[in-house]
């Protein structure tokens, strides 16, 4: 039987989001309801709310999740009821060609839950990443739910749902950092941040954090940089050279999406070196470089998207690193708040006062 749940949703471009009752249905074939326990406030819902996203309002927000699974539809054989879980947004589909080639982390087919979560009087919600997790339950694919050790608390554990894992792949999937490797991360929020924790634990020598905002730096610091450059007051090219013995970084991990920073990144890097650009770009934005320094710099040019992650991989090894205490993933977690709280959570998000509020159940 459907089941109504207090939920969060942005009604309309740039309005403040509200609080309203929502209807969750039950879950068809290859679905699951999830209780959720803790969801982050994510810049993406901040973009869905201001209608960066697309314009398919409302939105139901919220997708950085961990909850316990409710119920099963038909066919269900991944998770059960009573399983602990991190929700993410790339169910695979394991048919298309990238998951044919053994290369789920790329599935070109990825997909969520057919039926949609409805407001009282039967309109639609869009969820946002094909979760909506602001909501005591939520509709999802089976496949979007990974099972990790419930030892593991809900508020750090959902996380991995998108911006910390985001970060963390970027640097161990996608720039395949390792022991000994030099690493610059320009932009030093949570995924940034996320980068540099990665690089650590994949061993890096130096690991150089970039931003214009002092609080970061100091965060960087704490999630392991080992050098810090204020780029409002230091060119970060010199400043990275200077710092890698006139060479530049092995690995450039570009966690902003603006073409200032990324053409930072590009020449910071040393010759035959990395750049991963995890920062999100607007349509708009434009990028121009000399083809003969592409061609003369050498190396490789990546773009990171959900940090190259296989859920059902990396959230359980990961899990199982911050249960040993090898992973500080609690470190993201600057405040808990309550569900009506998420507006107030996005100011102070916008002007880069926490890491990461995430709405406890």
């Amino acid at each position: 039987m459907a089941q109504q749940v207090k939920a969060v949703i942005a009604r309309a471009k740039g309005a403040p989001v509200e609080v309203t009752t929502i209807v969750v249905p039950d879950p068809g074939p290859g679905e699951a309801v999830v209780r959720i326990q803790a969801c982050g406030v994510c810049h993406t819902d901040l973009h869905y709310r201001e209608g960066g996203i697309n314009d398919e309002f409302p939105f139901l927000l919220g997708h950085e999740a961990a909850g316990i699974v409710e119920s099963v539809g038909e066919g269900v054989t991944e998770v059960e009821p009573g399983d602990f879980v991190v929700l993410n947004w790339r169910a695979v589909c394991g048919q298309c060609r990238a998951c044919k080639r053994g290369r789920p982390q790329y599935c070109f087919n990825t997909h969520n839950a057919k039926q949609r979560m409805t407001l009282l009087d039967g309109t639609e919600l869009s969820p946002a990443l094909g979760i909506g997790a602001f909501a005591e339950k939520t509709l999802v694919a089976a496949g979007q739910c990974t099972k990790v050790d419930p030892a593991a608390e809900p508020a750090v554990a959902g996380l991995l749902g998108c911006g910390v894992m985001a970060g963390l792949g970027a640097a161990i999937n996608t720039g395949n950092v390792g022991r000994g490797d030099t690493v610059a991360v320009i932009g030093c929020g949570g995924v940034g941040g996320a980068a540099v924790m990665g690089s650590r634990l994949a061993g890096a020598s130096k690991i150089i954090a970039v931003d214009i905002d002092d609080r970061k730096l100091e965060t960087a610091r704490k999630l392991g940089a080992t050098h810090t450059v204020n780029s409002r007051t230091t060119d970060p090219v010199e400043a990275i050279r200077e710092l890698t013995g006139g060479n530049g970084a092995d690995v450039v991990v570009e966690a902003v999406g603006r073409p200032e920073t990324y053409q930072q990144a590009f020449y910071a890097r040393d010759l035959a070196g990395t750049v991963v650009l995890v920062g999100v770009p607007t349509p708009e934005m434009t990028l121009e470089l000399p083809l003969l320094d592409v061609f003369g710099r050498g190396g490789a040019l990546k773009s990171s998207w959900y940090g190259d992650c296989l859920p059902s991989r990396d959230f359980p090894m990961l899990i199982d690193l911050y249960l040993q205490g090898r992973l500080d993933l609690g470190a993201f977690v600057t405040e808990t708040i309550e569900l009506d709280a998420v507006e107030q959570a996005f100011e102070r998000m916008h002007h880069g006062d926490v890491l990461r509020s995430v709405v406890v159940f």
